[in-house]
């Protein structure tokens, strides 16, 4: 992590800054700013930093000016009192926020594993399925009276899917209002927990491979999805297996830290307000 890796660096150069000074050496100023002096052991430590997080890092002559530049920006900051507007203000109260998460909770996330047997075990519930749909859209912030239409409209699609003897994906063609999908028979791709809203894969993921199901609502419409795909764990994407169930285990000690820390804080809220 790079907080650790500073503290590492931090604590390395001040190990050879005593050192020096022992030896009576003094820490070189590299460049002074008014009244602050940037200190050789100082740029160092700032410089090799950058070069183990970058790929194609300054030169030290570069990197030296854009400290300079810093410095400068942050003093005529500092006299501008930049730090009482508002939008700076807020920035500076999510900084505050990141440096606790990385701070209280970046060593347990570091250690996070993520076992072969424990993504086999997940995929059981989670598996990458292909989905085919027919759309019947209604924009955001449709009225209640569009949505009410575009429903009637999709339940009529819906009684003709039932009664038809034409393919799923013909009809798709004829009547989905997915423009990116219906030319090839509404087929929408694989798609797993983690790529497609849960009011989709929920309802799709409940099918045998050839069923369909309608109507099913999601932010964009009105939907008659079909199960036309479940891959096998041995051909899915372990990566992105591996992914989800480190953020699950994130998520799951983000929850707990913050369970934790909210009992020492009095806390109300209003929901009803949310629906004002």
């Amino acid at each position: 992590m790079k907080v650790f890796s500073i503290l590492i660096l931090t604590f390395g150069f001040s190990v050879v800054h005593a050192q020096n000074k022992a030896a009576g050496k003094t820490d070189a100023v590299v460049a002074s700013v008014g009244a602050r002096n940037i200190t050789l052991s100082e740029f160092n430590k700032k410089y090799n930093d950058v070069k183990s997080t970058s790929i194609n890092p300054p030169t030290r002559a570069i990197f030296l000016e854009d400290l300079v530049r810093f410095e400068v920006g942050v003093q005529e900051a500092e006299k501008k009192k930049i730090e009482q507007d508002p939008i700076v203000k807020e920035r500076i109260r999510q900084e505050i926020y990141k440096g606790l998460i990385e701070k209280e909770l970046g060593p347990e996330v570091q250690k996070i594993q993520v076992s072969d047997s424990e993504m086999e075990s997940w995929y059981k519930n989670y598996p990458e399925i292909r989905i085919s749909h027919i759309l019947t859209e209604f924009k955001i912030g449709a009225t209640p009276e569009q949505i009410a239409d575009a429903k009637k409209r999709a339940q009529e699609i819906l009684a003709e899917v039932k009664k038809s003897n034409r393919p799923f994906e013909e009809l798709a063609k004829l009547y989905s209002d997915d423009t990116l999908t219906n030319k090839s028979g509404g087929d929408i791709g694989w798609q797993s927990k983690v790529t497609i809203v849960p009011s989709i894969y929920d309802p799709a993921l409940q099918l045998k491979v050839g069923e369909y199901k309608g109507l099913v609502e999601s932010p964009f419409g009105f939907h008659i999805i079909k199960l036309t795909g479940k891959k096998a764990f041995k051909d899915a994407n372990k990566k992105q297996i591996r992914t989800a169930l480190f953020d699950e285990k994130r998520k799951k000690s983000f929850d707990n830290y913050f369970n934790g820390l909210k009992k020492r804080y009095t806390i109300k809220t209003n929901p009803a307000a949310l629906n004002q």
